[in-house]
């Protein structure tokens, strides 16, 4: 049944406007002078988003003979609500370098509500930026972490993505698939089925292995296929996951959700593009870039092994430090312990937006997150940009 909508005329619908200022004046007016510094949405925001919370941990365990998990508590009780697939970005000092890291969060959302809240990362060893090691070297139970959560968009959107779902897994990126995993079994992703497709290289070291082999057992709605490329006598999948693995246990107009090391998404992107996968139906969490940037295409060749001076303004205070031609400009501003707000480390979410005001950069098309304008403009993220002669930028305060 429609309505109409009712005009009184020209002269009273125009005049409208001024009847609505006379009734704000009055209103004013009636008010008390004593301002009310009572913000309930602002309260809200800063719950669901806040900017500083420090965690404890409460737990170390192994997942692997090379990774660890980590739980978490927050000292206030309350962890924000997250997705699977979302991550936490933990600030750390380390020597004199206050160091910005993300983890994807593999426990499951609901973990984080009921009597006791935490949350969980699944980290391994040996892999860049000194963090990982630093973790399983320094940090034990009881010890209080800074941070900040959630982050990231790479998860499941039922408005958007079908709930038959293949996961594309590498090593650590295991993790939000553990997370999906869980929270699927615990019934909060309704009618949705997972299978995961998991690429190792040995089976003794497979990242959460004995945990995945119990959602599968206690949940019919999650499948976890182990593909070995070093393991001769596995009686599974082995090699790599081709396209002819993706196409055996992928379902009619299913969503794939990609998480895994640049060489494998390289490897399956072909592979889904070969399959004539619409982009619509491909998902995949952040890339990271590889150690040796004179890999990505367009990069000079030879500029790797250079060394430039970089000019760091920050307000009205300058300072020069010396930054290699092989590490993004914003592992330069944290080894001269300069703070530089960084989350998701390969140029998406834009929290290392920096103001380049003199000299070139080398930009990863990988991670190129940035606006068309702020291309125009000379802005870059300093976690995914490379110095390729000495550098004028300008870097928010912190």
């Amino acid at each position: 049944m429609s309505k109409s909508i009712k005009v009184k005329g020209f002269l009273q619908d125009v005049g409208g406007a001024s009847r609505v200022t006379k009734l704000r004046e009055e209103n004013f007016a009636k008010g008390s002078p004593i301002p009310d510094p009572h913000d309930p949405i602002r309260e809200l925001a800063d719950k669901l988003h806040p900017e500083h919370m420090i965690f404890k941990v409460v737990d170390i365990r192994e997942a692997s003979p090379s990774s660890r998990v980590f739980r978490f508590e927050s000292a206030d009780g309350h962890i924000p609500v997250f997705q699977s697939g979302q991550y936490v970005n933990f600030r750390l000092q380390i020597g004199e370098s206050l160091l910005s890291r993300p983890y994807t969060i593999s426990s499951a959302p609901y973990e984080a509500r009921g009597e006791h809240p935490f949350f969980e990362i699944t980290v391994r060893r040996n892999v860049p930026y000194l963090v990982p090691d630093y973790l399983f070297e320094n940090v034990k139970v009881g010890d209080e972490l800074e941070g900040a959560l959630p982050f990231g968009f790479f998860y499941w959107e039922p408005m958007r993505d079908s709930r038959e779902i293949v996961a594309l897994a590498g090593g650590s990126g295991i993790t939000p698939f553990h997370s999906m995993a869980k929270e699927i079994a615990n019934g909060k992703m309704k009618g949705c089925k997972l299978t995961i497709l998991y690429g190792s290289v040995k089976a003794n070291d497979i990242v959460l292995k004995d945990e995945l082999a119990a959602i599968e057992k206690a949940c019919p709605d999650v499948k976890v296929v182990h593909v070995l490329s070093d393991e001769p006598d596995w009686p599974g999948e082995k090699g790599f996951i081709t396209r002819e693995i993706i196409e055996k246990y992928s379902t009619p107009d299913c969503t794939y959700m990609f998480c895994g090391p640049l060489p494998m998404f390289r490897f399956v992107k072909k592979a889904l593009d070969d399959m004539g996968v619409p982009v619509r139906r491909f998902r995949h969490d952040v890339v990271n870039n590889p150690a040796d940037v004179s890999t990505l295409p367009g990069y000079p060749k030879g500029t790797e092994e250079k060394t430039f001076k970089i000019t760091v303004v920050r307000g009205i205070h300058e300072d020069v430090i010396d930054a290699k031609a092989s590490e993004p400009v914003a592992v330069a501003l944290e080894r001269a312990a300069i703070k530089i707000d960084t989350h998701c480390r390969n140029g998406e979410c834009g929290f290392c937006r920096s103001h380049l005001l003199e000299g070139e950069i080398f930009v990863s098309p990988i991670g190129d997150g940035r606006r068309r304008m702020d291309k125009e403009m000379g802005w870059f993220h300093a976690c995914s940009s490379w110095p390729l002669s000495d550098l004028k930028i300008k870097i928010p305060i912190m």
